[in-house]
């Protein structure tokens, strides 16, 4: 019997390590195992700091200021860049953070529904449309203007025909040249400008906007250095945003 209990507690912890090894690799099956670590990161951190902000919203809804339009490569999140809290702002991403002009039709509108019920339903007071450098859909379109041989869309191009509303920018700046790369990076700015005036072809954003209720912005975020630019319209230049803090940022970053 004595020699009974001193084997029962181990064969129960190895049961029990199984039986969380079992319910861990039925976890991982059902959803990826990085964003339940991110999310016990949350709950650990960040979630119980602003708890009172959530059951805020919760109770009355959210009421964010900025509509933000773009892209959605993961090298570009804008809630990590502009340090944003729960319900700050309305974020609405797709390939190449494109602005469709106002086409309404019986065709699949998910980029026009987000951005009506960010205008009209939560009545933001900004819209920026934020483009960023080594963008992957400008450089498809950017290599398929290049290419001669290359093919016709198929039906089920989404990408392709998605990518197609850069064609006015790309106008703007004539045929591809070398380094192809450079022109992408045009063309990725000129994009911007060019959402901009699609934005205004909406009739509620464009009466907004004429009253003084409504103001838009074009950004562009540079991946590798992090320095962020905004569009001066009147000139039609990008000007760097706070450029000392980001010397300064770039002075105490460790470069390894």
């Amino acid at each position: 019997m004595p020699h009974c209990r001193k084997t029962a507690p181990k064969a129960h912890a190895e049961k029990h390590l199984k039986t969380n090894d079992n319910d861990e690799s039925a976890e991982d099956e059902i959803f990826p195992r990085r964003l339940t670590e991110g999310y016990e990161n949350f709950l650990g951190g960040r979630f119980p700091r602003e708890r009172e902000r959530f059951e805020t919203l919760a109770e009355k809804g959210q009421s964010p200021e900025i509509l933000l339009i773009g892209c959605c490569d993961s090298r570009v999140s804008p809630e990590l860049i502009f340090d944003a809290g729960p319900g700050e702002m309305f974020v609405l991403r797709n390939v190449a953070n494109l602005a469709p002009p106002y086409q309404p039709n019986d065709d699949y509108h998910g980029t026009s529904a987000a951005i009506e019920f960010a205008v009209m339903g939560l009545k933001v007071k900004h819209i920026v449309v934020m483009g960023h450098a080594q963008c992957g859909g400008v450089k498809a379109y950017a290599e398929m203007q290049h290419d001669p041989y290359m093919r016709p869309l198929a039906p089920g191009d989404f990408i392709g025909r998605w990518i197609k509303l850069l064609s006015v920018a790309a106008e703007k700046l004539g045929a591809p040249s070398e380094p192809l790369h450079n022109w992408a990076e045009l063309l990725a700015q000129e994009s911007v400008k060019q959402s901009l005036k699609n934005l205004r072809s909406f009739p509620y954003i464009e009466t907004l906007e004429s009253r003084g209720r409504l103001k838009l912005h074009g950004a562009y975020f540079g991946v590798a250095g992090g320095e962020l630019l905004a569009l001066d319209e009147k000139s039609g230049e990008f000007r760097q945003v706070a450029a000392e803090a980001h010397k300064r940022a770039l002075g105490a970053a460790p470069r390894f």
